[in-house]
């Protein structure tokens, strides 16, 4: 796969659909990798040139020291689309890939065409969840990443559908188990500082919110505080858990799409 040279690194990149098409960026969750959206791909790919990317500590892409920051994933988004050419870009990220597109929301507004936010939270989680989970990674290396894919069913899937469709949950949770351990912890802390519930009233482009009503990780009162505090957004609730782009596949991607190809941009302060 391609990637863009940063200052400290080489970030892993993928391209789809028409060249000459509006493009839309997905971002992925914590743990895993650009095919992640692989179910998303050929509908999303009839209208739009899709950017894809593993975010930094992932995949293909570059593990630098951490603890890493949400600005400096935004960051890396940034520079990503400006070495490419691209100035304006819908942007759809998923947990920490939906905290990623709160901070571009709020600081890099202008650049959005639109934004979707899905299973994710303008705060996740607390410190102390966060920090043991960062000692018990450094601590185990490999064989705590691979502890991690398996307690990682039950939080990105309902036990249905990780029942009915075990080659589906496996091939998603092995993506976990082949993150760096130093990558993974890196964003974790990224992830636990974060914090926009005051600053959510600066996203102006217009936005869309989905969730998993199983989600047991960003819940459906994570994407009505958010709902209530984005002028004029979008909440869209799907049957399944964490990661509703998987569980809820189709659901998904026809209400992403709706959205996304409804008229009206940016809208201006």
């Amino acid at each position: 796969m391609p990637t863009v040279k940063l200052a400290d690194g080489e970030l892993n990149y993928r391209l789809d659909g028409p060249a000459d098409a509006p493009v839309l960026v997905l971002s992925n969750s914590l743990g895993t990798s650009l095919e992640m959206w692989d179910a998303q791909v050929p509908a999303f790919g009839e209208h739009f040139r899709l950017l894809r990317y593993d975010t930094r500590g992932h995949g293909g892409s570059l593990v630098t020291p951490g603890p890493y920051s949400i600005e400096q994933l935004g960051g890396d988004v940034l520079a990503l689309v400006d070495a490419l050419g691209i100035e304006r870009f819908a942007f759809c990220g998923l947990s920490m890939g939906g905290l990623i597109g709160q901070w571009l929301g709020i600081n890099a507004g202008e650049r959005l065409t639109r934004l979707v936010l899905c299973n994710t939270g303008a705060k996740i989680g607390n410190d102390e969840v966060w920090n043991e989970r960062i000692e018990t990674v450094l601590q185990g290396g490999e064989q705590a990443m691979r502890d991690l894919r398996d307690a990682s069913i039950s939080r990105w899937f309902t036990p249905g559908f990780a029942e009915r469709h075990p080659a589906r949950t496996l091939r998603l949770t092995e993506m976990i188990a082949s993150t760096s351990a130093h990558g993974y912890a890196a964003n974790c802390a990224a992830v636990r500082d974060a914090d926009h519930r005051e600053q959510l009233d600066a996203i102006r482009a217009p936005t869309l919110i989905v969730c998993g009503r199983e989600d047991p990780v960003t819940t459906p009162e994570h994407g009505r505080f958010m709902q209530q505090r984005i002028a004029g957004a979008q909440r869209v609730e799907l049957e399944a858990a964490h990661l509703s782009n998987v569980e809820a596949g189709d659901a998904f991607t026809r209400s992403v799409l709706d959205f996304l190809l409804q008229a009206g941009s940016y809208r201006p302060a």
